[in-house]
């Protein structure tokens, strides 16, 4: 048990005929029902505390239609399609021509699309994604935010072509990463 001493102590009395001395006691405070009461408080915070709530990116998916050539018809000038690569690499390329491909970083990835905003229709731009096995999760995530710094509103994350990633592979071998 836990108690506090507050006897006085080694004070200097008169001694003498007729004095009597009278003897101290010490105040003893049982601390144990604070431990208890401390422990109750914690309790009861845990459990009426609300957790956070997840939350999540909204994703719209396009609607199902009978033939599949027919789904997210686009015009091809209006679309840049951004694959990420290894090393923080952004090859891009407009249209659907990959062998027109270009390389920039994630520091100038904004004014491309940006850029191609500008000359696009709002209603036709669409930003394809496309992450090669190579590029890190973060990258990803990045480029995401990205999209949504730049409010682009129609952009679609698919998987990269076999043609196309080697025509990443060989961009990197020429350029000796």
């Amino acid at each position: 048990m836990a108690e506090m001493d507050t006897s006085g102590g080694g004070g200097k009395h008169k001694k003498g005929p007729g004095v009597k001395k009278g003897k101290k006691l010490s105040t003893r405070v049982d601390l144990t029902p604070m431990c208890d009461l401390g422990f109750l408080l914690i309790t009861f915070f845990i459990f009426t505390t609300t957790m956070s709530q997840p939350t999540a990116m909204r994703m719209f998916l396009p609607k199902d239609v009978k033939n599949p050539e027919e789904q997210n018809k686009v015009k091809n000038s209006a679309v840049i399609t951004l694959m990420l690569g290894k090393n923080d690499k952004i090859y891009y390329y407009e249209g659907d021509d990959p062998t027109k491909m270009l390389q920039t970083t994630f520091k100038k990835v904004r004014d491309i699309v940006l850029d191609k905003k500008r000359r696009t229709d709002p209603k036709d731009f669409v930003v394809v994604l496309k992450p090669t096995q190579d590029a890190s999760y973060k990258n990803t995530v990045n480029i995401l935010d990205e999209m949504t710094i730049d409010e682009v509103k129609r952009y679609a994350m698919v998987d990269i072509s076999p043609t196309e990633y080697q025509l990443i592979q060989k961009t990197e071998a020429a350029n000796g990463g």
